[in-house]
């Protein structure tokens, strides 16, 4: 097992850093919310510069990596655009994007998109889904909007769908989670308090280390999961609730930690944290939030607990 992603995937991903940047980098989300009719034209140039539509997450391993490293090239600028749910896009249906959504509220954040979507609830059965008109401007509602479910026609692999549904989002938000930390880095090592920068005083160290380690931690569960996909395990819907109640677990801690040593500023829209915050809600509360997605997988699980990377040694032990 090799959860490392290829050199050409991360590659791909230096490459979709570079690009988003060209196209404005963290401009590109305050233009959009200030022309949000604009959202499509702003981003869309670019994923088709990437040949990023080209690209087939589901037919080839090294694909989806190159996928995985172009929605974590996406979160670093907070890009107000669907990318994994573009790229998760199921086949055969003619629709545009996969969304998972929680069946008893479905919503997502495709507000203003002329695009079709398919739909995955939580139970791995797929639909259609219609957006409607956002009840609020991109300010308070980070493009979010509820859907309209309707019958799809076709049969599909919707464990499938779900796992990949929930998997290429969690790069993305570990995206956020990388820029937020260095951002925060950048800021204690520049800002002073009574005589010393920040970066000198063990309490803000202490806290940079606590959130360093919620990421890092994200980043290998994202490695792992995205292999699980890959490989077609039974378990890799489980592995992929898993990495999702890790990531919004962490993304709590590491934008507490952001916030506090920022200060006031953190809440500032002249501080890019603030619009990352912002728009790495709907990523962490769609289609469950940490408690739901908690209660989901224990649920799923029942007495046998996850596989994951630490299976064989339990079994090990066990014996």
């Amino acid at each position: 097992m090799n959860i490392d992603l290829s050199p050409e995937a991360a590659e791909y991903g230096r490459q979709a850093l570079r690009a988003f940047e060209a196209a404005g980098g963290d401009e590109l989300v305050r233009r959009t919310e200030a022309e949000p009719k604009r959202r499509a034209a702003l981003v869309g140039p670019v994923l088709d510069g990437l040949g990023a539509l080209d690209l087939d997450p589901r037919g080839d391993a090294r694909e989806l990596e190159a996928a995985a490293a172009l929605c974590r090239a996406a979160g670093h600028f907070a890009v107000p655009f669907p990318v994994a749910e573009r790229l998760s896009r199921p086949t055969g249906l003619g629709t545009d994007g996969l969304l998972v959504v929680d069946r008893a509220r479905p919503s997502g954040a495709v507000a203003g998109l002329d695009l079709r979507w398919t739909a995955v609830t939580l139970d791995g059965h797929r639909t259609g889904a219609v957006a409607r008109a956002p009840e609020g401007p991109p300010r308070t509602s980070a493009f979010v909007t509820e859907l309209d479910l309707e019958p799809l026609d076709g049969d599909g692999d919707g464990a499938r769908d779900l796992a990949l549904g929930l998997v290429l989002p969690c790069w993305t938000l570990l995206g956020m989670l990388d820029r937020a930390i260095d951002l925060t880095r950048r800021h204690v090592l520049v800002r002073e308090q009574f005589g010393q920068v920040l970066a000198r005083f063990q309490g803000v160290r202490f806290q940079l280390t606590e959130a360093e380690v919620e990421r890092s931690g994200v980043e290998a569960l994202a490695k792992y999961a995205l292999w699980s996909v890959q490989a077609r395990r039974d378990e890799a819907v489980d592995d992929a609730l898993a990495l999702r109640l890790a990531a919004v677990e962490a993304a709590d801690v590491v934008f507490r930690v952001a916030h506090q040593l920022h200060g006031a500023i953190g809440f500032c829209d002249e501080a890019f944290l603030s619009w990352l915050s912002r728009y790495s809600l709907p990523l962490r509360r769609l289609p469950l939030g940490p408690s739901g997605t908690r209660d989901l997988l224990a649920r799923r699980l029942g007495r046998r607990g996850l596989t994951g990377l630490f299976g064989d040694a339990r079994e090990r032990a066990a014996r």
